[in-house]
């Protein structure tokens, strides 16, 4: 058994204060429904607010005190011992576990600064890389053409990897790319990581070794967005990366939204229908910022600002469908999954919201789920032809 490190007790820490968190919310849930039950409501109609009262509203309080302040006592006692033991290494099943756990409540993991949110960074071969120093991490000839691959929703860098092997980064080795990978906090509001990503990629280009001849980049769901969203900022605050990228290529990206969000938020309306059910709606509505932005697939902290395509700047699109053809049913309904082809290509029956991304540069791959498009041979091979 290994030697306790400073990352294990950082991540029990974290675990601890997601525990209390919980357990106040459950508490706060059964106060709700017992408020309710005492007021006899009808099964339908618009609920009361309000907590219980009398000996029955001292009973919650105190729980809801006894398990904050046992809470504040054990992140007191190790926050200390924290600092004295050695960094340690992380391994892929904690990175997962912390990814998908960011995907979900990132918001407000970053919000309670609770140790277990991710902080946004570039990363090479695994390791993290300093964008104002890139040169003192990167034991590689660098060269001058950066592709820089970002993941989805309760993804990390480790994701881009398939059967052992990393193909995105034989694909920019082979094509002369140094490859960077960018780890963030998929719970966060697009909007805001595309404001930090922007100037990571800024502080990046005035540091590194080379002279930059060809930035482009390559999301993958949510990823796409973040692209995107970098792209928006970063042209609002007059980037000079933006002079050298030349592509984006979006991997399974929903520009227009992602029906499961938005099924959520109609489960959402129908359980405030009735009393007894609509505190448990409250769940629902601690999804992260990050989920919720999929509703529409918004870029900006305004929801349904659309945001076109830029135009100095080869952009590009692959899809996915579960149906061995093309089908109007199959391609609206089931997409690969996750997100319908039409929303993934950039196409809206509205047409000033399309994307208007050229055939050409579409790709549409059969029997293929959201997943297996980071998996299957078929989009890597259309990347190398993009990229080349």
């Amino acid at each position: 058994m290994g030697m306790v490190n400073r990352g294990h007790l950082s991540d029990l820490r974290g675990v601890v204060r997601l525990a209390v968190d919980a357990t106040v919310g459950v508490t706060d849930l059964v106060e709700k429904m017992h408020h309710t039950i005492q007021l006899r409501h009808p099964p339908l109609g618009e609920s009361q607010a309000g907590n219980t009262g009398g000996l029955t509203g001292f009973v919650y309080n105190s729980i809801r005190g006894t398990t904050r302040f046992i809470g504040r006592g054990l992140d007191a006692g190790m926050a200390p011992v924290t600092a004295l033991l050695p960094e340690g290494m992380t391994n892929a099943t904690r990175d997962a576990f912390v990814s998908v756990i960011n995907g979900v409540y990132g918001d407000h993991l970053a919000n309670t600064c609770n140790p277990l949110a991710i902080e946004m960074g570039l990363r090479y071969s695994g390791r993290p890389i300093d964008p104002e120093e890139p040169a003192a991490t990167l034991d590689i000839a660098s060269t001058g053409k950066i592709l820089l691959f970002v993941h989805g929703l309760c993804l990390n860098d480790e994701n881009w990897k398939r059967d052992g092997r990393n193909h995105s980064e034989a694909l920019a080795n082979e094509l002369g790319y140094t490859p960077l990978y960018l780890r963030y906090n998929s719970g966060l509001p697009i909007a805001q990581n595309g404001r930090m990503f922007a100037g990571i990629l800024e502080k990046l280009l005035d540091s590194w070794p080379h002279p930059v001849s060809e930035i482009s980049l390559v999301g993958h769901s949510l990823g796409g967005l973040v692209v995107r969203s970098a792209y928006h900022h970063g042209d609002l605050d007059g980037h000079n990366w933006l002079k050298n990228l030349r592509k984006m290529i979006f991997i399974g990206t929903p520009h227009h939204g992602a029906p499961l969000e938005r099924g959520g938020k109609r489960l959402d309306y129908l359980m405030e229908l009735s009393p007894y059910a609509a505190p448990f709606t409250g769940i629902g509505k601690k999804r992260s910022a990050g989920i919720s932005d999929l509703h529409h697939g918004s870029i900006t902290s305004a929801t349904e600002e659309f945001v076109p395509l830029p135009t100095n700047v080869e952009c590009f699109a692959m899809a996915a469908t579960l149906a061995k053809k093309r089908s109007r049913i199959a391609e609206r309904l089931i997409g690969d999954g996750l997100v319908p082809l039409d929303s993934a290509l950039g196409r809206h029956k509205d047409q000033d919201l399309t994307l208007a991304i050229p055939e050409d540069r579409q790709w549409v791959g059969f029997e293929t789920s959201h997943m297996g498009l980071l998996g299957s041979p078929g989009p890597y091979t259309q990347l190398a032809v993009w990229l080349a």
